[in-house]
């Protein structure tokens, strides 16, 4: 057996704050004006919201307001000074990514990745920590003790096939009154049991607010930053990630666009050649339409890829394919964006 551990933030974790309200933004956007190309960035803390990053639209939107109905919805209520520096695209970049020429937004490399653990696709432990998250940001608006802040650990047993038998240490830190500690504790103790014995999964210790004390959070305990929790919006490191963050880019961007196709092509194979995992690397090249390379990998060795994956992989075909001008990505920004 051997230890491995993984991570997921809470809704109201100051990094995803800046996520969603980054993705919100995006969704009035493409609301509006489907052709809207955005990259946009957020920054919270102290009492001040950062916007800044590139949009080049045709529509018009009231950010502040986006900004405090977002805020609202996870729970926070201080009156925020919003401060936007958004910009519009470099056209040096148009050249490549109009309509016309659909070409990728960006170069680098994206990965996608599903496993036999769950009927989810993916990973044991990723999947029992986004139902703690979901269940808590229900759960927080419900009771008052609750505040929107946190985050939760899994340290795990695991065998030589990489699957969790048992965890060792379940760690949860959480914002709260401090004044219900033995009700709020009990509660999400109680939650994770439940959650985990749907899988047969036995808890031996839980370490919850390790510190003591969790009452002060959001952006009046720490900054925020759009991007800052890659590995918790894919796939807990239990596979690779690519260099880019998802929210606040339009689907042109292939650091979104690419990952998450390369889920789909993983998914796809793990059910078609009965795999334990398949992991899908796509790179594109700025301005360029078919991916410079395709590499899949599986329990069962590297599969060949076949042409018309090429073609299926240009940011034009990915979008209709998968939708992608009509997708909420708010909600994506929440919990992970990789879930089902």
């Amino acid at each position: 057996m051997k230890l491995y551990s993984n991570e997921i933030v809470f809704r109201g974790h100051p990094d995803k704050v800046c996520d969603q309200i980054s993705d919100a933004l995006l969704d009035a956007y493409l609301k509006e004006d489907k052709h809207s190309r955005c990259g946009i960035e957020v920054m919270g803390g102290k009492g001040k919201i950062f916007i800044t990053g590139e949009v080049t639209t045709s529509a018009h939107i009231n950010t502040n307001n986006i900004v405090d109905r977002v805020l609202k919805d996870i729970g926070y209520t201080a009156n925020y000074e919003i401060i936007n520096n958004l910009g519009k695209q470099s056209p040096d970049i148009a050249l490549g990514t109009n309509d016309k020429v659909g070409g990728a937004g960006d170069q680098g490399m994206m990965f996608g990745y599903a496993c036999d653990d769950t009927e989810e696709m993916l990973p044991l432990a990723q999947v029992i920590l986004q139902k703690l998250s979901k269940w808590y940001d229900e759960e927080r608006q419900k009771c008052p003790y609750l505040l929107p802040d946190g985050k939760a650990q899994i340290t795990g047993y695991y065998d030589e096939n990489m699957k969790l038998k048992k965890i060792k240490y379940f760690t949860v830190s959480y914002q709260n009154d401090e004044k219900h500690r033995d009700y709020t504790d009990n509660l999400i103790k109680e939650k994770c049991i439940e959650i985990c014995k749907r899988y047969n999964i036995e808890i031996e210790k839980f370490l919850i607010n390790p510190t003591g004390k969790f009452l002060i959070g959001g952006f009046d305990g720490d900054a925020g930053l759009t991007g800052r929790k890659i590995i918790v919006d894919s796939y807990h490191s239990f596979a690779k990630v690519g260099g880019g963050a998802f929210s606040g880019k339009d689907p042109s961007k292939v650091d979104r666009s690419g990952a998450y196709k390369a889920r789909e092509i993983a998914k796809e194979y793990l059910k078609k050649y009965n795999l334990k995992w398949c992991q899908v690397q796509i790179s594109y090249a700025i301005g360029l339409d078919k991916p410079l390379a395709i590499y899949i990998d599986s329990d069962k060795g590297n599969i060949e890829v076949k042409e018309n994956l090429y073609d299926e992989c240009t940011p034009k075909n990915i979008i209709k394919d998968l939708n992608l001008y009509n997708t909420c990505y708010e909600e994506k920004a929440k919990f992970g964006h990789f879930t089902n």
